[in-house]
């Protein structure tokens, strides 16, 4: 399942690196981070949306919306 991850704070090439970092922690399939947003591919058996928003938050900066896109 892809997910698009709409994020606050972000601004510059170092924000892209931190969440990036952080989400490749997690055991996702893909994941390429944008100023301002991310997309993610994952089994949502094995990572939720909160650990998501935990990673994103433990990098400093705020999840928006997480929506599903196909």
């Amino acid at each position: 399942m892809k997910k698009l991850i709409r994020i606050d704070g972000m601004n510059c090439q170092h924000c892209i690196a931190a969440v990036k970092k952080n989400l490749s922690n997690l055991n996702l399939k893909s994941n390429e981070v944008k100023l301002g947003s991310a997309e993610v591919e994952l089994d949502e058996s094995e990572v939720s949306e909160k650990s998501i928003r935990d990673s994103i938050d433990d990098a400093g900066y705020k999840v928006i919306s997480i929506e599903t896109i196909s």
